[in-house]
């Protein structure tokens, strides 16, 4: 099965109207998302809970890395540049952090609030090499702006 990202826009913005909070979003969206195409293997959030530190929120799939600093990671990545990162082979990322051995191709969206602020990473990973493309993470950063940037969350 293959993302059919116009459906998923439809489900999530019905799912969420007038939702605010940011962890019932994270988890509506990594419930939604994960089920939405084969590719997926691991989805989730993680979410900046401290200066420069994610900290696992809501996901779909095993067991993910607790902690991720900025400095770290295709996640810190993200979140530190803020900017997607689109990886075709995790292997081949400089201090990737491998926490699933099955992980070999991974796309992370920084997420933001109304101001600008990145709020979490959306991290999705595929056991497929070269699992995504830039159409995905076209479709998937309007999706996280929709629910995230366009609301004021409390």
């Amino acid at each position: 099965m293959s993302v059919d990202y116009a459906e998923l826009s439809r489900t999530i913005a019905s799912l969420t109207e007038g939702e605010t909070d940011a962890v019932a979003l994270m988890a509506t969206l990594s419930c939604e998302i994960h089920h939405a195409d084969d590719r997926f293997d691991w989805t989730g959030f993680y979410r900046v809970t401290e200066p420069e530190l994610l900290k696992i929120g809501p996901y779909q799939g095993g067991h993910g890395c607790l902690v991720i600093p900025f400095s770290r990671g295709v996640c810190g990545a993200a979140a530190r540049t803020r900017q997607v990162q689109l990886v075709p082979d995790v292997e081949a990322f400089p201090g990737h952090i491998a926490c699933a051995s099955s992980t070999r191709s991974e796309i992370v969206l920084p997420v933001f609030d109304q101001t600008g602020a990145v709020i979490a990473v959306l991290d999705i990973d595929s056991d497929q090499p070269d699992a995504f493309t830039e159409a995905d993470a076209q479709a998937l950063t309007r999706i996280l702006h929709d629910t995230f940037t366009a609301r004021a969350l409390s």
